[in-house]
């Protein structure tokens, strides 16, 4: 997954904070990183950018609350 998602640098250290702040499973991370992946594909990007992690993190707090 993380071949088919490259990520920016700062896209990876929200990830991270995001995964011990949420304390998401292997499995949570995994899901978190496709659904940022669908974000920055709708966006057109090839690369996932900070704003697309932000914002799948953003949705994964809406749902969970």
């Amino acid at each position: 997954m993380h071949r088919a998602c490259p990520l920016s640098r700062e896209a990876a250290a929200t990830l991270e904070r995001a995964t011990e702040a949420l304390g998401l499973s292997p499995r949570g991370h995994h899901r978190l990183l496709r659904v940022a992946r669908a974000i920055a594909d709708l966006a057109g990007a090839e690369t996932l950018d900070e704003a697309a992690v932000a914002e799948a993190v953003g949705l994964r707090r809406r749902l969970t609350a």
